[in-house]
């Protein structure tokens, strides 16, 4: 068997699976894969796998799995969840785990390329480019499978382009200028150069333009879950977007909004599912509706463009575990009742014998109406507060906001359920009547949240009488919804100063019930709507970079009236500015958890390349971002992608 190679293991142990599992959904591969570094053990010949269409479809089954694994990673859940990762260097989140002595704080300092947090390095680097791994594979080898038409082999090439297009997308607002890899290679490359984020960016556009043309319409495929048409028109928005293609990006929406057949949905829908109503119950709302797991991949759902399965029963799916990720660790002794008892208890259904626990009350159930979280990140009080203001009012009535309908959680909503205590019924305080706190822990055990989104059944744990955790389920997870290409093109519009941007932003607003309405917006405001909207479904830091590189782009001021420039965008952007006046922690001096300042720098909008990939691509030198130490940040990069491709087969 002829040796293969490959520069990000682009011949893999994962491929070796798909000898095995040919047109299955394959298992992907763990984190500790190291890219750029040659494989020198071949364990088959991979061009032969992928002379059927089943090859390709278990290439393409892998390439849907690992987009899911943002999500719900299994090999890094909890602390390490991509998403979580996303919130906490943003305006919306920071790390909450107060007993981790190596808690994510002090980002400014602790952001280093010769020791990078786990899950940067190991996701949203070398993960990443697996992704593109995939994709590369499709497009390598579809000509090798006979007797298939073009317009067939071009499906394949559009959804392997949206696969490799969205990740570099990430790639370029995390990382900016990055190696950029189209093919598999049959022989060890340790000499690649980094291309310019503008020259990549120019690449993918010009890819989901072909991708839009040749992908179906979901409505013309039997199956969900798959890139249609509809997701690489909602992809091609944001490439039109990043290149400052502001009437391209209104065209691309105009066509999802009002000829692809989708819809916002307006009016309840789907089932409703009311789960603990004994002690949270719901009040049926349409954004109640949208966000059950069960509903979105319906028929009934017009507003889902892509949705990605992930069905314990059907799909091997994973659980996000999203209710111990997010929520505050109620049951923690730290909270407590103003006379001395915990303030939460978390209460089986049953004894150790069998027979029924005469501390359970249904009324106070929250360990299965709510989830036992442990805070692994926390929300700021620009995300709990201040953002839910519109014209200098609490609008009340927005549904994403709203307690009385029980989409909402505050801290005071629930009650004290420790049927010892004096104040056993009566809701929480965070101070008592001296005024003294009866929270340790603030940081980690108070805090609201909304419900309709991290609320996600685990049938196995509520199920079982003997059980204290709920953690959260596995549910199908939007990947992009009409909402958000209404304000896509609201963004693209205020670049272009057209006033009508408005109109797109409160469409969302009176979707969701609101009775505060906008008269004109800022891009403050839209991505305020975004916060509200896309809460866990947006990747809020690369979306924040992306703005940010659009707004400097576009010559548009900011809110408080601040203008910016590509080429100093490591110096100040408007993510930063975001950071500063909307994150309550950061650069604040207030809070230290275990020594660790929260921190947060101006050039942390670019992430640091590893070091040890660096050093690996001995041939050449991959260019470091602005800020950080171990690296050449004037590096030699291709500045066009057509030079980037033609470098690619040259090895030595």
């Amino acid at each position: 068997m002829k040796r293969k190679y490959n520069q990000n293991r682009l011949v893999s142990r994962s491929l070796k699976a798909l000898l095995i599992l040919a047109g299955a959904a394959i298992t992907i591969t763990g984190c500790k894969e190291d890219f750029l570094e040659p494989d020198p053990i071949s364990f088959f010949e991979p061009g032969p796998t992928f002379t059927t269409k089943g090859g390709l479809d278990a290439a393409i089954a892998t390439a849907d799995r690992h987009l899911r694994s943002y999500w719900t990673n299994p090999t890094i859940q909890d602390l390490g969840l991509p998403i979580s990762t996303e919130y906490m260097f943003s305006d919306m989140a920071v790390a909450a785990k107060t007993d981790d002595g190596n808690i994510l704080a002090d980002i400014a300092t602790r952001l280093v390329p010769t020791d990078m947090p786990e899950r940067l390095r190991d996701h949203f680097w070398r993960e990443t480019f697996n992704g593109i791994k995939y994709a590369n594979t499709v497009l390598t080898y579809i000509d090798n499978v006979p007797n298939m038409d073009e317009a067939t082999k071009n499906e394949y090439r559009g959804r392997a382009y949206f696969h490799r297009s969205f990740r570099y997308m990430a790639l370029c607002f995390e990382f900016k200028d990055v190696p950029l890899i189209t093919k598999i290679l049959s022989e060890p490359k340790l000499n690649y150069r980094s291309t310019k984020r503008e020259a990549i960016l120019e690449k993918i556009t010009a890819d989901m333009e072909n991708a839009v043309q040749w992908v179906p319409n979901q409505s013309a495929m039997t199956l969900k879950g798959l890139v249609n048409k509809g997701a690489c028109r909602q992809l091609l928005i944001k490439c039109y977007l990043a290149t400052g293609q502001w009437d391209k990006a209104i065209e691309q929406a105009d066509i999802l909004i009002n000829s692809s057949g989708y819809s916002l949905m307006t009016n309840n829908f789907g089932s409703f599912i009311n789960p603990y109503p004994a002690t949270w119950p719901i009040t049926r709302n349409v954004i109640w509706d949208l966000h059950r797991p069960e509903n979105k991949g319906i028929n009934a759902n017009t507003e889902a463009i892509m949705v990605m399965s992930n069905r314990l029963s059907t799909d091997a799916g994973y659980a996000m575990n999203s209710m111990r990720n997010w929520l505050p660790l109620l049951d923690n002794p730290g909270n407590s009742t103003p006379d001395g008892k915990q303030a939460v208890r978390f209460f089986s259904r049953q004894n150790a014998n069998g027979s029924a626990n005469a501390n359970f009350r249904a009324q106070y159930d929250y360990v299965r109406a709510h989830g036992r979280g442990i805070a692994h990140i926390r929300p700021t009080y620009f995300a709990q507060k201040s953002l839910w203001y519109v014209n200098g009012v609490n609008d009340e009535t927005d549904l994403r906001h709203n307690t009385a309908v029980g989409n909402w959680v505050t801290m005071e909503s629930l009650k004290y359920n420790d049927p010892t205590s004096t104040f056993f019924g009566q809701n929480l305080r965070l101070r008592n009547a001296a005024g003294t706190l009866l929270s340790t822990d603030t940081i980690r055990n108070w805090f609201d949240w909304p419900h309709y989104k991290y609320y996600i059944e685990n049938p196995l744990e509520t199920g079982n009488p003997a059980e204290i955790n709920h953690r959260g389920g596995a549910g199908d997870l939007y990947l992009y919804r009409l909402a958000e290409t209404y304000l896509l093109r609201a963004e693209a519009k205020f670049y272009k100063g057209d006033p009508t941007a408005v109109n797109d932003v409160n469409i969302i607003r009176q979707r969701a019930g609101c009775t505060q309405l906008y008269s004109t917006v800022t891009i403050g405001d839209i991505m305020n709507e975004r916060a509200r909207e896309l809460h866990m479904e947006e990747w809020r830091f690369t979306e924040l970079s992306r703005v940010s590189y659009c707004l400097a782009l576009s010559g548009k001021a900011d809110e408080w009236g601040n203008t910016y420039t590509v080429a100093n965008l490591h110096q100040n952007s408007y993510w930063y500015q975001r950071i500063q006046r909307y994150n309550d922690f950061y650069n604040k001096g207030k809070v230290s958890v275990r020594g660790r300042s929260y921190t947060m720098a101006p050039h942390n909008i670019n992430w640091p390349i590893p070091n040890d990939d660096i050093q690996a691509n001995g041939g050449a030198e991959l260019r470091q971002n602005p800020g950080y130490s171990g690296g050449n940040t004037a590096a030699p990069i291709w500045e066009k992608w057509q030079d980037a491709l033609a470098d690619e087969d040259i090895t030595k």
